[in-house]
């Protein structure tokens, strides 16, 4: 008989062994399709792939830029130096994605600012806690359309997708769903917050503004839309507000980004309960 109460699933409990097998998995797969290098003082640390394909991309697919102005097939600028650079492998280790992000020393500006003018009203933040997303580039055969759905992110279902769980071994690698840019952010999101980075700067679409927005990623507009590498508008986006908004709209993305899934201690003192899509599912307003 129904009581009102909630139905938990016995496949929702864990031992705390197999719970410990279950994350050491995810972090394994994790590790080995997104990672973070760090140019420092030579673009030399940084796998020249990534150049490659944004040599593929921002000179011969969408000639942004002149091929004919870099050495090799690979596109590098002043900037590079001054980034880290975070790349999405398939599990074969062939490069799938690429994005950056720029902490510029004074009196450089950061990349946008040579193209986007911001509103009069905005103040600047320490150069400390800000960094621009830039390069931000994914392989042809693993792009969808800007405006992507919200298919196989954590805590969003859809009523075509109630059915389906979210399992970040495979959908992750899935290039039907946004979870390759969507790892590419989590992964530049936990980089900063280890350093003490909490402003992110974008120059880009509406379009992809606005996917980005189903995401719980809520970029504010700093200026009027310019043309830079087509048009695009200035945003910024408080990481802080971005953490304290997914936890209230939607745990299971939060604890996902910061590679922890939900768990509620159960009264079994060996069991932990994971909680699952459909008892945290909510939706971003």
């Amino acid at each position: 008989m129904d009581n009102g109460k909630a139905r938990v699933d016995p496949d929702a409990f864990l031992s705390r062994v197999e719970f410990g097998a279950h994350q050491e998995t995810i972090d394994h797969i994790n590790r080995k399709i997104f990672r973070a290098y760090r140019a420092g003082h030579s673009a030399n640390n940084v796998p020249g792939d990534i150049f490659r394909l944004r040599h593929q991309i921002y000179c011969l697919e969408c000639a942004f830029l002149q091929a004919d102005q870099y050495v090799d097939g690979m596109e590098l600028d002043d900037y590079d130096d001054a980034s880290t650079h975070f790349a999405a492998y398939t599990m074969d280790e062939k490069l799938v994605g690429a994005v950056r992000l720029v902490q510029p020393k004074e009196p450089q500006p950061y990349p946008f600012e040579l193209h986007c003018e911001v509103f009069s009203d905005f103040d600047m933040p320490d150069r400390e806690q800000a960094a621009e997303i830039s390069r931000l580039v994914v392989k042809k055969t693993h792009r969808r359309r800007r405006a992507d759905s919200v298919l196989g992110v954590p805590g969003f279902v859809s009523q075509s997708e109630a059915a389906a769980e979210f399992d970040p071994a495979v959908d992750r690698r899935d290039r039907t769903s946004p979870m390759l840019l969507l790892g590419m952010y989590r992964e530049m999101f936990r980089h900063s917050e280890d350093h003490g980075i909490r402003y992110w700067f974008a120059a880009m679409e509406r379009s992809l503004a606005h996917a980005l927005k189903k995401m719980g990623f809520r970029f504010m507009a700093i200026g009027p839309e310019a043309n830079y590498y087509g048009a695009v508008t200035p945003y910024v986006l408080d990481l802080h507000d971005l953490r304290r908004k997914l936890m209230m709209s939607n745990p299971t993305l939060a604890a996902w980004f910061s590679e922890k899934p939900p768990v509620v201690e159960h009264a079994h003192p060996t069991r932990v309960h994971v909680v699952r899509k459909a008892e945290l599912s909510s939706d971003i307003n």
